[in-house]
């Protein structure tokens, strides 16, 4: 494990990278860590922004699918936190110039109305729990500096998470539903699914980010936001500025990007 110097040195510069839309500079600069580590250091970092006033609102999860972490050389799915100060509502404006190869996925979300335990893994468990869902923007920073495999330096860059549009809550979530999805850019689909299921496809890992959080001490408690999970890579928007997300089931979100 880190030193609490050398992990105190690597948070700070790693802040200091994202505030100025360079994430990670360290990773190419040769920097490796074990996994543990880099949990470390997303940790430190997160510190270091509560210290200066923003909160953690919930969570991300990402590489649920088994290839997703081959490709990153993990064993499991990852988590990033979701930061008060990078929520944003539908029909949002951003700038492109806070981001690092701005790059979007098309995902669903969901607020919590109560505590989710280790244990709590099948629909059963999870839907009592639930109080809406949300078709969400995921934005995300897509730089990658050190070499591959590449899942230290996601860990450690808060599974490159920037920020989230989110749509309309959704709040009658009882019923098994089939949506399509899509991910569209200057009004042309760049990803989509056909039929997924709510709520099997969706909530999967959740049981696995309230065991990791236990594990840290930490807890999925009522109000916290959950991103659940995409079924594509980020996709980013080169000179588009116009990103849509659209879901036959839940509802639409939209942003501009200038």
């Amino acid at each position: 494990m880190l030193d609490d110097v050398s992990l105190k040195t690597l948070a700070e510069g790693m802040l200091a990278d994202y505030d100025h839309a360079t994430p990670g500079t360290v990773f190419g600069e040769g920097l490796r860590l074990e996994i543990d580590e880099a949990w470390q250091l997303q940790a430190a970092v997160a510190v270091l922004r509560e210290a200066r006033g923003e909160h953690v609102v919930g969570y991300k999860i990402g590489c649920v699918f088994a290839g997703n972490q081959k490709e990153m050389g993990l064993s499991h799915p990852a988590y990033g936190r979701l930061w008060s100060t990078e929520q944003h509502a539908t029909g949002a404006t951003l700038s492109k110039a806070k981001y690092s190869n701005p790059s979007m996925e098309a995902e669903f979300a969901i607020t919590l109305s109560g505590p989710v335990t280790p244990g709590m893994k099948t629909s059963a468990d999870l839907l009592p729990v639930i109080a809406s869902i949300h078709p969400v923007i995921e934005i995300h920073n897509l730089t990658m500096r050190g070499e591959a495999p590449h899942g230290h330096e996601l860990l450690a860059n808060n599974a490159i998470l920037a920020g989230v549009v989110w749509g309309p809550p959704v709040h009658q979530i009882q019923d098994v539903t089939t949506t399509d999805l899509k991910l569209i850019y200057d009004g042309e689909t760049v990803d989509s699914w056909d039929d997924l299921t709510w709520p099997d496809d969706m909530i999967s890992a959740i049981g696995w980010l309230a065991e990791k959080l236990d594990a840290q001490g930490k807890s999925l408690r009522a109000g916290d936001r959950l991103l659940t999970g995409a079924w594509g890579p980020p996709i980013p928007m080169a000179e588009c500025s116009r990103v849509e997300v659209t879901s036959s089931a839940f509802g639409n979100v939209s942003a501009t990007f200038v």
